[in-house]
């Protein structure tokens, strides 16, 4: 075999990964853009369904058909320093009406409240009542007592256009479903 074959298929090589790792470079790019969005929880808002540092994927296509549901934990900029992505969830719908007496939640003037297993701390405080504009959401972490949120924030509400996901999967460093809590 001669030197200039050599270099030909080195060269023919090299072309062959340099394309391979653009292929991949741009995949990753547009599906972080695109079907995800990856962030990293860094308060104990969340706990103790998401731990401080945990890092989550939110699936950007979840409400492309359908409309957030109570419940949900989203992602989404938040409403007073959108330079900040928040995760939250979901616990008013547009058009009800909030009230939170002795840290329970109450959905427009129901005797009974929400479901608040998957609270932790204690249930403290009353606010409301907030009343949901159409098209925008309450949200409220897990860890009421420690948690920057719907009560505290200038802008109380979270618009739909601006939640970039549904918050479906914990990978670091713990590994886990955020689904079915």
């Amino acid at each position: 075999m001669d030197v200039p074959n050599v270099k030909k298929e080195l060269l023919g090589e090299i072309l062959s990964l340099g394309k391979a790792v653009l292929f991949a470079v741009v995949f990753a790019v547009l599906f972080n853009r695109f079907i995800i969005v990856n962030a990293s929880v860094p308060t104990s808002s969340m706990e103790s369904t998401i731990q401080p540092n945990d890092r989550i994927i939110a699936f950007r296509l979840s409400y492309l058909f359908s409309d957030p549901s109570r419940f949900d934990i989203i992602v989404f900029p938040s409403p007073d320093d959108p330079s900040t992505l928040n995760v939250k969830r979901v616990i008013g719908m547009p058009g009800e009406t909030i009230n939170i007496v002795n840290g329970l939640v109450f959905v427009n003037g129901s005797a009974d409240p929400l479901r608040y297993d998957f609270v932790q701390g204690d249930l403290l405080g009353n606010f409301g009542p907030y009343h949901i504009p159409d098209g925008y959401f309450f949200v409220l972490g897990d860890y009421r007592g420690n948690s920057m949120d719907s009560r505290h924030w200038n802008n109380s509400f979270v618009s739909q256009r601006s939640i970039l996901g549904r918050a479906v999967f914990r990978y670091f460093p713990r590994i886990g479903s955020l689904t079915n809590i």
